[in-house]
Order: structure tokens, then C-alpha cells, then sequence
């Protein structure tokens, strides 16, 4: 074995040092300054700290999810989430025992939903914390009035949202540069073809594609009165987006072959963005020189762009609709989401209940943060978690013991406010953060000596979620992960038996592009999240099958390329073998997760392997197709391996 690989870092504990990196987000540091501060201040001001304690709550799990994007963005992104939360205080009426069934279920209820998306998941978590927190909490007010307070808090940091996004004169500001986001991204991958680099910048471009369409859906599905001029600017930039998804589909065939392209070729993208940015036309975009016919199509492509520019609409390009997404609660990760997520919280409300019935809630809370399986590994999250709440708690500790001014539980909570969007990029600083916030809530309330007792709770959760998230079935990660992996091949099996047989459908052939290389980035996730997990025994290596996942899917659209630019349409039984292949081996994964044992006999098709396993698909139409079998067929040894 090569050194290099004896000596490298398990994933599962190089991953509590990972952190994002970014820019200094300037603005959402304002608003979570003047967020949770100024509402406790004005609580303890009123004589009713429970009020200010409430309403607190609500602006800092709305600020845990106020993250970039446009105004509807970000009211989805908090505000879905915070309806959950209010949803939660009034849920949350049981009392000692009686909390354990009501727990059990909701936890149950909101694993499953986690898969759903992540919008879905923030609400969940924040419905089953609250529900604890409610049942827990010994403030004297019915529950309609702790939502009504606590969907306060999270309106009045929505609105400072709104307030700091407002750019007059510049109608769907947001949205143009989340647009333009899309050819950089674009450029950006041209740039990085035949380097390490490429797979990364891929995976970017179709994130900025994501946020795109989801930034100009949110226009069109939540309308606010707008003038002429706006409307007209949002419809310019949908049609921009859609040249952009056009581009992306022509560009796939140069990424797909991995060779190395002349600088010429990302400097239209550029071009294209920073028009999109100007609100201008892109001026002269680069001469073509179609040497090959992959590049033949991507300066077709770039044509037609700038025509849409010019404002002459694009032939033959209807706008796509949105394609389907997530995952359904029922489905077998749903219900392995959900039964890791039962059984920590109530294992952990047992535990405190047994232990003490004043603030207890702090133990099922803590078990919720951790247990969410698409939050991250779970040994990850329980280090962090841990190291966080420890340095949250000697921080406020040397606060206290600093000074025992009235005013200090605001100065706290306004100054671990604005660092809490800079502390977001690492799990373990965002907890000390929110360690430094609840600590200094109850100090407003009355409870001083609740840091010691806390430290000592999160512990006990770490160590009751630790091994009861790692119980066999509840760490498997062919469920979660296989599961995923399977609706991503078949929604490129989709793709590309629309490609292939060119069948008329409810969906068009971006659509189902689209949401092909959707279902292979949150495949991609799991798999990323379940390489770094804790666990023992050989197991599939999900991130090669991704991978090999998403070779297929480029593969798929250089076809659809080719076949759009003059290239002969592959013979009815050459595309059939590969639709089929498919088929099956989607079918494997998704048998493997509930019946491991017999995953690898029915991986693929015996033709899975052009020349191993059945005759290739000779001619130089079916290369392509060709290239889509052995990606299977390796992803089937992957399988028989493990």
C-alpha cells in the first residue's frame, strides 16, 4: 500500500475540522446584531422577560437560517421554518411523562420529513426542538401566545431582511445576480476541464443553477404588486436563465471528453454575466472555431444566447416547469431519518426526566440538533457540539464574572448575534454562539447558574446520541444513501430515454435534465456525509457510485448533444440494453438497502460491460452509450465488492 495511504486521515476524524470559507457576510452580521438584542431588551424593559425571552427564540432560529439569496429566498428559507417552530410551542402542552409518547412521535414524524429538502428539514428540526421546549419551559403563558410571540421575533429579523435587500431603482436585483451566478459558474468549469478541478466546478454550476431557478420560481409562485418595468425585467431574465440551462446542457459534451480548452471558450460566459449584471446587452462574444462537434455545438449555443440578449427568444425552448424534488417521508430513508431521530430524542427525554424535571428539555433539544442525518456525520456533530457548548459556556462564565451589570444579558445576546452568520461556517463556533445566547435568555429570566448544568446536559446527550445513533439499523447507510442514489439513476434513465427516443411527455427534456443532475448533487451529499460517519465493516464506497452516477448523466446529455447537432439517433435495441441497464441496476441499489445480501447479483444486466459482459455497442453513434454500460458495469463491482 502506497504511504501516502497508510498515513491518511480517516474521514470520520478529519471531518469535525472541516470548515466553510467565504466572504465576511457583512449584512447578515448587522442583523444579528440588531435582531435578538434589541426584542429581550425591550422585554426586560416591559417587566416581562418571558416576552423578550420568546421573541428572542424566534429571531435567532430565524437567523440561523437567514442565508444569501433573494427577499423570497429568504423569506422561505426563514420563515417556512419559523411557522414550524410556532407550530411546535403550541404542540408542546405535555408535561413530565406524558412528554415521552408526544416526543417519540414527533420525532418520528420530523425525520421523516427531513428528507424531503432542505427547507423541509429546517422546519422539522425546528418543530420538534420547540415542541421539547415548550413541554419544558416554565413560562406561565398559554400556547397560542408563546407562537404569537416567538413568530414575532422571527418577523422582526425577516424584516430587517427585507429592509437590507431593498435596491431602488434596481427591480429583481436578487434574482439577476443570482442569473449572473450562472454563467460564472459556467466559465468557471470551462476554465477547470481536464483539471482536478473540474468535478468541483461542475457540482458549483449546478448549485448556481438551482438557486437560479428557485430564485425566479419564488417570483412567479409568491407575485407581490410590481410595476411594468419589473415584470418586464423578470421575464427578460428568465429567458436569460433558460439560454444559460441551454449553454450548460452544450457545455456538458466539452466537460464530458476532458480535455483541455482554449481560452476563447469561457470568455462568452463571462461576457454573458457580466451583462446579466449590467442589465445590458453582452456586446461582441468570441468568434466560433468549431473544430470539433462538441465545440461546434457549445458556439451554437453561445449564438443563440446572444440572440436571447438581443431580445430574439431562443427556437424550440420552452420554459421548463419545475421538475420533481426531494425525496417522499415514506420512502426508506424517510423511515430510517425518522427512526434515528425517535429513538435519540426520547431515549435522551427518558434520561432527563429520570434525572431531573426542571429544565429538562435541554437534553431531547440537544439530541435533536445532533441526530439529523443530513446535518452531517454524526460523530462530526457530536465533537462540535460538545467543544462548542464548552467554549459557549466558559465565555459567558468569564462575562459574568466580568461584570453583573443589568444590561448585560443584551450586550450578550446583540454581540453573539452579529458573529453567529460568521460562526455559522463551523458547526462547534455556531454552538458556542447559540450556547453564549440561551445562557445569557435565562440569566434575563432569573436562572443564573444554569452553565454548569447545561455543559453537563449537552455531555449526556452526546453520549446517549453517540450510541444510540450507531445501533445497526439505525447507522446503515445503504438506506439513506442507496435509496438516493437510485432515484438519481432513474431520473437519468428518464432523461435519457427521453433523449434517445425523443417521446413527447408532460416534461420537457430541461426539465428532466435538470432534475437528474438535482438528484445526483443531494446523492452526492449522503454520500459525502456517510463516507465521514463512524461505522465499522466493509461497506459500498457510495461516493464511487456517485461519481460513476454522475459520469453517466454527462454522458447522457453529450448523446442528447450530439444527437441535437447532426449526429444519427442510436438503433431502438442499443438504446433499449442501456435504458434497461438502467433500470436495473437502479433497482439493485434500491433492493440493496432493504436486503443487502442481494445487491450484487442483481446488479446489472450481464451486458452491463461492453466486451466483459455482452457485446459493445459498435458504431460511432453508440459511444456514448457505450461509455454509460461501463460506468454501470463498475459501479456493479463496486456493489459485488463490498
Amino acid at each position: 500500500m502506497p504511504r501516502a495511504e497508510r498515513r491518511r486521515t480517516p474521514d470520520w476524524l478529519a471531518h469535525p475540522l472541516r470548515w466553510q470559507r467565504g466572504p465576511v457576510p457583512w449584512s447578515a452580521m448587522a442583523r444579528g446584531a440588531l435582531g435578538m438584542g434589541p426584542l429581550l431588551g425591550a422585554g426586560l424593559a416591559a417587566g416581562r422577560p418571558e416576552v423578550g425571552l420568546l421573541a428572542g427564540l424566534g429571531a435567532l432560529f430565524a437567523g440561523i437560517n437567514d442565508r444569501s439569496g433573494t427577499r423570497r429566498v429568504a423569506a422561505v428559507q426563514a420563515g417556512v421554518p419559523a411557522l414550524g417552530g410556532a407550530l411546535g410551542l403550541l404542540l408542546g402542552f405535555a408535561t413530565g411523562w406524558w412528554a415521552l409518547p408526544l416526543l417519540l412521535t414527533v420525532g418520528l414524524l420530523c425525520g421523516a420529513a427531513s428528507v424531503a429538502g432542505p427547507v423541509c428539514s429546517a422546519a422539522a428540526l425546528q418543530l420538534l426542538v420547540l415542541t421539547a421546549v415548550g413541554s419544558g419551559m416554565s413560562i406561565a403563558l398559554p400556547g397560542w401566545t408563546r407562537a404569537a410571540w416567538f413568530l414575532a421575533g422571527a418577523g422582526w429579523l425577516m424584516l430587517l431582511r427585507l429592509l437590507s435587500t431593498v435596491r431602488p431603482g434596481r427591480p429583481a436585483a436578487g434574482e439577476r445576480l443570482a442569473v449572473a451566478a450562472v454563467f460564472d459558474a459556467l466559465a468557471d468549469a470551462l476554465d477547470a476541464v481536464g483539471t482536478p478541478a473540474a468535478e468541483p466546478a461542475r457540482r458549483r454550476l449546478t448549485a448556481a443553477l438551482d438557486r437560479a431557478d428557485q430564485a425566479l420560481r419564488l417570483r412567479r409562485v409568491l407575485p407581490l404588486p410590481a410595476r411594468a418595468a419589473t415584470r418586464t425585467e423578470v421575464a427578460t431574465l428568465a429567458a436569460r436563465l433558460a439560454a444559460a440551462a441551454a449553454l450548460c446542457e452544450a457545455s456538458v459534451a466539452l466537460l464530458w471528453e476532458g480535455e483541455r480548452l482554449p481560452e476563447r471558450i469561457p470568455t462568452g460566459p463571462r461576457r454573458l454575466a457580466a451583462a446579466v449584471r449590467a442589465g445590458r446587452n453582452p456586446g461582441v462574444l468570441p468568434a466560433p472555431n468549431s473544430d470539433t462537434p462538441a465545440r461546434t455545438a457549445f458556439d451554437r449555443a453561445v449564438l443563440q444566447a446572444g440572440l436571447v440578449f438581443a431580445g430574439t427568444p431562443a427556437p424550440d425552448r420552452p420554459t421548463p416547469r419545475r421538475g420533481p424534488r426531494g425525496i417522499h417521508p415514506a420512502s426508506p430513508a424517510g423511515r430510517e431519518y425518522g427512526a434515528r431521530v425517535a429513538v435519540c430524542v426520547t431515549a435522551s427525554t427518558a434520561a432527563a426526566l429520570l434525572l431531573h424535571t426542571e429544565h429538562w428539555f435541554w437534553l431531547p433539544a440537544t439530541a435533536a440538533f445532533l441526530v439529523k442525518p443530513d446535518f452531517g456525520p454524526l460523530f462530526s456533530r457530536v465533537v462540535n457540539r460538545f467543544a462548542g457548548t464548552a467554549l459557549g459556556v466558559v465565555l459567558f462564565a468569564a462575562l459574568t464574572a466580568a461584570t453583573d451589570r443589568p444590561w448585560l444579558p443584551v450586550a450578550t445576546v446583540a454581540v453573539a448575534g452579529a458573529l453567529l452568520p460568521l460562526a455559522a461556517r463551523h458547526f462547534a463556533l455556531q454552538t458556542a454562539a447559540v450556547t453564549v445566547t440561551v445562557l445569557a435568555f435565562v440569566s434575563a429570566a432569573g436562572d443564573r447558574q444554569a452553565a454548569v448544568s447545561r455543559l453537563a446536559d449537552t455531555a449526556l446527550a452526546c453520549a446517549i446520541v453517540l450510541l444510540a445513533g450507531h445501533l445497526p439499523r439505525l447507522t446503515d447507510t445503504r438506506a439513506r444513501v442507496g435509496h438516493r442514489s437510485a432515484q438519481a439513476l432513474r431520473r437519468t434513465r428518464s432523461y435519457l430515454d427521453h433523449v434517445l427516443t425523443d417521446a413527447p411527455g408532460p416534461q420537457t427534456r430541461t426539465e428532466l435534465r435538470r432534475s437528474a443532475y438535482h438528484a445526483l448533487a443531494e446523492a452526492r451529499t449522503a454520500a459525502e456525509g456517510a463516507a465521514a460517519e463512524l461505522t465499522a465493516g466493509p461497506a459500498l464506497d457510495w461516493l464511487k457510485v456517485t461519481e460513476g452516477a454522475e459520469r453517466i448523466a454527462d454522458a447522457a446529455t453529450a448523446c442528447a448533444v450530439r444527437i441535437e447537432h447532426g449526429s444519427p439517433r442510436p438503433a431502438g435495441p442499443a438504446a433499449r440494453q442501456v435504458t434497461a441497464a438502467l433500470d436495473a441496476m437502479a433497482d439493485a441499489l434500491e433492493n440493496g438497502a432493504r436486503h443487502p445480501t442481494s445487491a450484487p447479483d442483481a446488479a446489472a444486466p450481464d451486458a452491463a460491460a461492453p466486451g466483459a459482459h455482452g457485446p459493445a455497442l459498435t458504431g460511432p453513434d453508440c459511444r456514448t452509450l457505450d461509455d454509460i454500460l461501463t460506468e454501470l458495469h463498475r459501479i456493479r463491482t463496486l456493489a459485488t465488492a463490498a
